[in-house]
């Protein structure tokens, strides 16, 4: 629990002149704020999710190791001919910038 000094030492590091009712009002705010964090501190971190821990099965990888890459431009035919308009390799697309 925060305590009053604890409110004024943070308002004399931040160089703020607070009121009483502002102080009251940054105290509850501040309670509220740290019990919101310490609920986030019991949930299980990264860390623990990948180590197997019973109840973290939701974290894995799911990434596939690129064994069998396409070879380069085995596919530039078959994608360049759905394009609307072509010039070469490239595709042709209406101009955005201004130079």
């Amino acid at each position: 629990m925060l305590e009053r000094k604890d409110i004024d030492n943070l308002a004399n590091l931040a160089r703020i002149a607070l009121s009483e009712e502002e102080k009251d009002k940054l105290q509850k705010d501040m309670e509220s704020i740290l019990g919101y964090i310490g609920e986030l501190q019991k949930a299980p971190s990264f860390a623990e999710a990948s180590e197997g821990k019973p109840g973290n099965h939701y974290l894995r990888n799911v990434m596939r190791e690129d064994v069998e890459p396409f070879e380069a431009g085995a596919n530039t035919e078959s994608i360049l001919s759905q394009a609307p308009k072509r010039r070469g390799d490239y595709f042709v697309v209406k101009k955005i910038l201004d130079n």
